[in-house]
Order: C-alpha cells, then sequence, then structure tokens
C-alpha cells in the first residue's frame, strides 16, 4: 500500500488538515481516530465516500486512484464493479463533530463538500440550451448557460462531467445560431456569456471550431473584441487565439478577411483591458501575420509596428516574447520594414532583446534584425542601407552577435547571426560600435 500511495503522490496532491495558527500550542496535536483516516493519503477524510466493496475512502484519493486507470479497491483488491461513489454522511458528520470538538488544539472544522454533478444533471440544461438558441430565448439560454458554468466552476470533476457531457459542441453550436441574428444588446449578453462558458470548458474540438469560425460568429466576435464589456472581450481574444491556432493557413487567411478583425486587434493592443487580452491578442496576430504578407500589410497599415515597439520598451518575459515573434511576421512584408525603417526605437529595441530574455526572444530578435537589414540598401537606397548598418552597429549589435555565436544558437539563427556580422563588418569603417545600454552617443534622436 505504501509504494501504491507513493505512486499517487506526485501526480496530485491530497490536502491535509488545515491548522488554525491562531491556536495555542500545536505541538499538542490530537490523535486522529483511525477509521477518520483515508487508507490510502492516511490523512483525516474531508469528502468520505464508499465504493462498492462497502470501504470508505477521501473522494479525491480514490478519484485519483480510478485517474491512474484502476478499476480495483485500494483496501480488498477486488475488481470494483462500478466506480460509483457513495457519500457517507454519517462518517462525515463525526468527523466534524470531532473536529469542532478538538478546536481548541487547532483542529479546522471540515465544511459539508458539494455533491459532485451527475451526467444527468449535465444532459438536461444542455439540451435546454439547445433548444433556447434554437428559438431565439436569450434570456433562458444566458440563464442555463450560467448554470453550466457555475457548476463547472465547484469542482474539476464537475467541470470533466460536463466536458464529456458534450458542453463544448453545443454551447459552439448555440453561439453560431445565436450569431447569426442580429447583434444588439439582448444578443451580446448571451453571447458573451456563451463565450464564456467555452473558454471555462476549453480547448475545443473540430467541431467547435468550424461552428465558432463561421462567418456568422466571426462577426460577432469583432463586435465583441471591439464593444464588449472586459470580460467579454478577454473571452473574445482568447477564442479568437484557441481558433487560429488550430487552422491551416487557407483557413486563417479567411478569418483575417473578416471585416474589422484587424482593426479590433491592434485596438485591443492599443488600449489593453488586461496583460492575458493583450498576450492573447498577440498570439492571435502573430498566427494571422504568418499566414500572408498581405495580412501582415494590413496590419503594418495599422499601425502595429509602432504599438509593438513600445511594448517591448518595458514588458515581462511572456509579453516581450510574442510582440517579437509578431513583430518578426510584420516585417516580412515591405510596409513593415519601411516603418520600422523610419521608428527611432527599432535597432536599439531589437539590439537590447537579443540576450537575456530567452532562446525565443532571441532567435525572433536576430530574424527581426536579419530582415531590417539585409532588405534596407534594396528597398531604400545605398545611402540609406549604409546609415541602417552604422546604427545597428552603433548600438551594439556586432557584440552581442558575436556573443551570441560563441554561447550558441539554433540553426537558423546561427545562419542568420553569421549573415548579420558579415554585413555589419562591411559597415564598421563607417561607424564605431559602442554597446551602452542606454543608447548615448546616438546622433539620432528618438
Amino acid at each position: 500500500m505504501a509504494s501504491t500511495w507513493r505512486a499517487l503522490k506526485p501526480r496530485r496532491k491530497i490536502p491535509f488538515i488545515q491548522r488554525n495558527p491562531a491556536a495555542g500550542n500545536l505541538n499538542m496535536e490530537p490523535s486522529i481516530p483511525t477509521h477518520f483516516r483515508c487508507p490510502i493519503s492516511l490523512d483525516l477524510m474531508r469528502d468520505p465516500v464508499t465504493v462498492s466493496t462497502g470501504i470508505t475512502y477521501d473522494r479525491q484519493s480514490i478519484e485519483t486512484w480510478f485517474e491512474l486507470g484502476r478499476q480495483t479497491c485500494p483496501v480488498t483488491y477486488k475488481v470494483l464493479t462500478t466506480e460509483d461513489l457513495i457519500p457517507n454522511h454519517s462518517l462525515r458528520r463525526m468527523i466534524q463533530d470531532w473536529c469542532a470538538s478538538n478546536r481548541s488544539s487547532g483542529i479546522e472544522r471540515i465544511p459539508t463538500p458539494r455533491i459532485p454533478v451527475a451526467p444527468t444533471q449535465v444532459s438536461e440544461p444542455l439540451s435546454e440550451i439547445a433548444s433556447a438558441s434554437a428559438r431565439g430565448d436569450h434570456v433562458r439560454c444566458q440563464e442555463l448557460v450560467a448554470k453550466i458554468k457555475a457548476l463547472g466552476r465547484e469542482s474539476e470533476r464537475n467541470r470533466r462531467c460536463i466536458i464529456s457531457g458534450g458542453a463544448v459542441h453545443i454551447l459552439s453550436a448555440s453561439f453560431s445560431e445565436l450569431a447569426a441574428g442580429s447583434f444588439d444588446s439582448s444578443t451580446s449578453g448571451v453571447l458573451e456569456e456563451l463565450l464564456s462558458a467555452l473558454t471555462a470548458f476549453s480547448p475545443l474540438d473540430k467541431e467547435a471550431h468550424r461552428h465558432i469560425g463561421s462567418p456568422e460568429s466571426l462577426k460577432s466576435l469583432v463586435s465583441i473584441l471591439k464593444c464588449g464589456d472586459l470580460a467579454g472581450r478577454l473571452n473574445a481574444a482568447l477564442m479568437l487565439k484557441d481558433l487560429v491556432s488550430s487552422l491551416d493557413i487557407d483557413r486563417v487567411n479567411l478569418v483575417a478577411e473578416t471585416y474589422g478583425l484587424i482593426e479590433a486587434l491592434v485596438k485591443l493592443i492599443e488600449q489593453p483591458v488586461s496583460p492575458q487580452a493583450t498576450k492573447a491578442s498577440l498570439v492571435a496576430t502573430f498566427y494571422l501575420v504568418s499566414s500572408s504578407e498581405i495580412t501582415a500589410t494590413k496590419f503594418a497599415e495599422m499601425g502595429l509596428v509602432s504599438l509593438l515597439l513600445e511594448i517591448l520598451v518595458d514588458s515581462d518575459k511572456s509579453m516581450v516574447e510574442k510582440a517579437l515573434a509578431v513583430l518578426d511576421g510584420v516585417l516580412n512584408c515591405k510596409k513593415g520594414r519601411e516603418t520600422a525603417y523610419d521608428h527611432s526605437l527599432a535597432m536599439p529595441v531589437l539590439v537590447k532583446k537579443l540576450l537575456r530574455v530567452s532562446d525565443m526572444a532571441t532567435e525572433f530578435a536576430v530574424s527581426a534584425l536579419w530582415k531590417l537589414c539585409k532588405n534596407c540598401k534594396q528597398e531604400r537606397g545605398e545611402i540609406a542601407g549604409e546609415e541602417c548598418l552604422v546604427e545597428t552597429l552603433q548600438v551594439g549589435a556586432f557584440q552581442k552577435l558575436l556573443l551570441l555565436l560563441q554561447v550558441g544558437c539554433s540553426g537558423a539563427t546561427k545562419v542568420k547571426a553569421s549573415d548579420l556580422l558579415k554585413l555589419l563588418n562591411g559597415a564598421r569603417r563607417m561607424g564605431d560600435c559602442i554597446g551602452t545600454a542606454d543608447f548615448r552617443g546616438l546622433k539620432r534622436s528618438f
């Protein structure tokens, strides 16, 4: 039994008794009665349940046992005829009374657990949601979705039960059906509630992606991105990220053609409602700009390059990685590079992010620099190309690229870094290399 519990321990923690820190001497702990302990975890049971063999366990421990694929009773080793768990109310009340009587010793009373949802409790409201959305009953649909979402929040077991009951399919189909109508205040409320539930029960399957990726659904997503409440805009961004990250390039291009989508994403990046929403918008934008040069050009025309450079100046690691990935994608188009050439922060910020952020950030920063330095002379003429290389030298790129090659990097990054060094080496006669972090001495003002 001990070896079995050691196998379970790393995967899922079983909660211990919560003790009141305000209690007196915790060294004088009362001895827990043996029949109050779970046979698996040997800890005080918080939600005792009985299996078909008549042995009682703590619900969390025996559910973990089942999750590992075991179909036997841990004590008797008999094969269980069913995984149904019967709450042992009598024992739970005895444990609660014992906790109350030992409160002075620092033992907190265990609260009465919520009864897990049954499959029938899930199928009925889901069926009603489908019916309500079919007849256009926004109020009833919204009430039922809120109920399902509340059940899912109660426990992870409830969430899994709701998902296995087909919630994602029904909720996405309802979203698509309601989105086909006119978008007004009543529709926006139920659509935002559906989005909230879908993100709670994500990830989506292919059928759900088909519903969310329909033209009507995308149109509603754009409307919520633009004028929904804070939670609605966040959920719309998360849903769009989930969608475009799962589609092939051709279908991503179709999504990018949705009227107002690019404008809505850029606005959400420019006027963030939360870090999570900004990051979700950046990931969605990355897939969109990577799908085609035409889409990248549209984003560049909306001023995305300047917004990304501002994010890169002072953001956390995760945000910097995502902003660099999007910037590298936008620089695939000529309009994106032209905007970067004219922005005083482009070269200094990219060089600054070459090292000490992460391997991913280094990869995207090198790629972005390489695209700018490689194309500038061809796109803007001999003089402008030399000025671009000189500026890159002045902010310390040469030294950092040498160090990068010394410490090692991936194959594609190594090739681009080597190519950059060759370009910069040819321009060293025209400008001095400096490596100051604050870029003092630059002739170009910010």
